[in-house]
């Protein structure tokens, strides 16, 4: 049984509908707190690991909402961390983003910031270190996901932890080509259904992000959010930079595009100058 961990803010788990507004749990209390500490679980090992290389940890998580996943690794792991280590919350609702300020102010929890930015934006803030140690965007909707892999690039993030959400761009790339290829290219009744088309978008999108990250040295493993029953979407990328060798992965990007016809797809997918 998924029980409260000691030292874990009551005042959160109840803003956060994990407990009931009388401190009581229910089944589906339960069940939410096991997605959360399930997903904290693959995360924790990895603030670890940074902490022990360079003492403080830098995170900025994107998309992120009502600051759901930044709220509990503070209280988790950050809380007890005596240093400059800090969270940031990107957001583009400014009221989602003035809620998540008070209740930081509420709960005592400092060494957190929330910006009203876009992802994209966000790269180019003069209100972000230049460095930061770990990315995360959990359900960051459509292109967000790209744009927080392109800020974790731009910022040499040590760790990438993804989980996409709906994308739509690629669908309608291969949805836009799918006449003139029907006739030729058998591969084409891969996605020939309007329902195949977006799935197979959505999946290919999330190889192809995989392989950008590797075309990058980063090592990238791709495992599944068990439990999360309130979304399909459920894949977890979880990606490493240990300054792997870059040419193949470049190599077989620009291949898959290639052969599925999104060329015009390369700039976002852009692996950069290899280096061996």
């Amino acid at each position: 049984m998924h029980e409260i961990k000691p030292g874990q803010s009551i005042e959160l788990l109840k803003e956060l509908h994990i407990l009931t507004r009388d401190g009581k749990m229910n089944q589906d209390s339960r069940r939410k707190l096991k997605q959360v500490y399930h997903l904290t679980q693959f995360i924790e090992p990895l603030l670890q690991e940074i902490q022990k290389e360079y003492q403080e940890v830098q995170l900025v998580d994107h998309g992120a909402g009502k600051s759901y996943l930044g709220f509990i690794l503070y209280d988790l792991f950050f809380k007890m961390l005596e240093d400059g280590s800090h969270i940031y919350g990107i957001e583009t609702r400014d009221e989602l983003v003035q809620k998540s300020r008070d209740l930081a102010l509420r709960l005592g929890f400092p060494n957190m910031s929330f910006l009203t930015l876009s992802v994209a934006d966000s790269t180019h803030s003069s209100l972000l270190p230049t460095h930061v140690d770990m990315v995360t965007a959990l359900h960051a909707c459509d292109t967000a996901t790209d744009d927080a892999i392109q800020f974790a690039l731009q910022k040499e993030a040590q760790f990438v932890v993804l989980v996409p959400c709906c994308q739509a761009e690629v669908a309608s790339v291969l949805r836009k080509h799918k006449g003139k290829r029907l006739g030729g290219d058998v591969l084409t009744e891969i996605w020939r259904h309007p329902l195949h088309t977006r799935e197979f978008g959505s999946h290919i999108t999330n190889v192809l992000r995989c392989l950008q990250l590797e075309a990058h040295g980063y090592q990238v493993n791709v495992t599944e959010l068990v439990g999360w029953e309130h979304s399909m979407k459920n894949e977890l990328i979880i990606a490493t930079y240990k300054d792997l060798p870059r040419r193949r992965p470049n190599e077989r990007l620009e291949k898959l595009l290639h052969l599925l016809g999104l060329e015009e797809m390369a700039t976002r997918f852009y692996a950069g100058a290899v280096q061996e």
